[in-house]
């Protein structure tokens, strides 16, 4: 069979197609945006572009004794403006390998817009009604999802359909903060003449100690996956500065950079100035807080044994506040039971990186209340981000198949 073919069996195929071929690098969604716009309109639901060129959308309940549901995706994609031309392998759609597919997140946001078209031309369906949200840049930065004003969406339940696997349904995110680690030694001096005078510590040697105190990998981990955990991104030392200056206008391929770093690096220096950088991440603020803390007493500690040759200084800078798992467990079991009687059961998990969710656990809706996300996935994409990316059409219809059922029971 062909895509063409495919796409005139099911709608949810069809409608990804559409979508996938209007080509929405970060930044330039707007062609997209208008469509889908243009869509939800069409079928008589309340849609728009915000400010900032994000999509909002509503489709309005007919029992308003229950509660609104909200999805959100986002629309743009990692690639160019060049031609998305599809092809069938299989139950496998891809491109022709020229550029990238952008399941990613046009898979979400195909399922989206069809569930609210379906939902609206259902006139046996009681619901709370349906709330969309399509944001721009979520790739780079997420500047779409930070500029969409949450105070006016009504719903606390919230499924930002963003995952790669159809069954991930994911109940919490790691935060994202950036440590650092200064060393200041009071005295230098030359690595031949001062090497014996004990006053004159060596910034670059007392990093490395600060390093290997320090915590490396997995912090805290529970039944869900890996809960915070710290990585050493860098230890910047030495004397380096002559070839930092070497490079300036030496052609040096990016892969020999550190060896030409060593190579050209100056030895016969009693270094004064060193640091370290790491990533920190959690999905649980206390425990983040508990492992900074640690590190603050290794800062500390090594203070002390040092003073007054050498001075350590932490700085930590939150760039992600974590999604934490919310105590209620509502929207895990209704999960739970709708994929048992589809025979495809969720992996329920947390995730140790940043997405959308974030942004959604640390604020309110229009009621007051705080927003209770899942990251969730509704089809199987592989190789995401590369020419190579795929879809499996079969399970996008799945994962179709269970959002909407989802809503159903949602709504009972």
């Amino acid at each position: 069979m062909t895509v063409e073919e495919i796409r005139k069996e099911h709608k949810l195929v069809d409608l990804f197609c559409e979508l996938a071929q209007i080509p929405s690098p970060t930044f330039s969604e707007d062609r997209v945006a208008k469509r889908i716009v243009e869509i939800l309109t069409q079928n008589g639901i309340e849609a728009a572009q915000d400010n900032y060129g994000n999509v909002i959308g509503r489709v309005k309940a007919t029992d308003t004794s229950k509660p609104s549901l909200l999805l959100s995706a986002h629309m743009d994609v990692v690639g160019d403006d060049s031609p998305v031309n599809l092809r069938l392998n299989g139950d496998i759609i891809e491109t022709d390998k020229t550029r990238t597919l952008g399941a990613d997140d046009k898979a979400g946001v195909s399922g989206a817009v069809l569930l609210a078209l379906e939902v609206s031309k259902d006139e046996n369906l009681r619901h709370g009604g349906l709330e969309l949200v399509f944001t721009r840049d979520e790739e780079q930065g997420m500047s779409g999802m930070r500029n969409v004003d949450l105070t006016k969406l009504n719903s606390e339940y919230v499924l930002v359909i963003d995952a790669d696997k159809f069954g991930q349904f994911q109940i919490a995110g790691a935060s994202y903060t950036k440590a650092e680690v200064f060393v200041k030694a009071k005295l230098g001096g030359h690595s031949g003449i001062d090497i014996a005078d004990k006053d004159r510590l060596n910034a670059a040697k007392l990093i490395a100690e600060l390093a290997l105190n320090i915590p490396q990998g997995v912090y805290k981990q529970d039944d869900y996956g890996v809960v915070t955990s710290i990585n050493l991104g860098a230890i910047v030392g030495g004397g380096i500065q002559a070839p930092i200056n070497r490079l300036k206008t030496s052609d040096v391929p990016s892969k020999d950079y550190n060896k030409f770093m060593i190579e050209n690096a100056v030895t016969n220096m009693i270094n004064t100035d060193a640091g370290l950088a790491y990533s920190i991440r959690s999905s649980n603020k206390e425990f983040e807080q508990n492992l900074i803390s640690d590190i603050q007493k290794i800062v500390d500690d090594f203070n002390k044994k040092y003073e007054p040759l050498a001075k350590a200084e932490l700085k930590t800078e939150c760039h992600l506040p974590p999604f934490e798992k919310s105590e209620d467990e509502t929207m895990i079991n209704l999960a739970k039971k709708v994929g048992e009687k589809l025979n495809a059961p969720m992996d329920i998990s947390s995730f140790h990186a940043g997405a959308e969710t974030h942004y959604y656990a640390n604020n309110k809706n229009a009621k007051g209340q705080k927003f209770k996300p899942y990251l969730v996935g509704i089809a199987d994409i592989e190789n995401m981000h590369s020419s190579n990316e795929t879809i499996n059409y079969k399970s996008h219809l799945k994962g179709y198949e269970f959002l909407k059922e989802l809503f159903v029971e949602f709504n009972k």
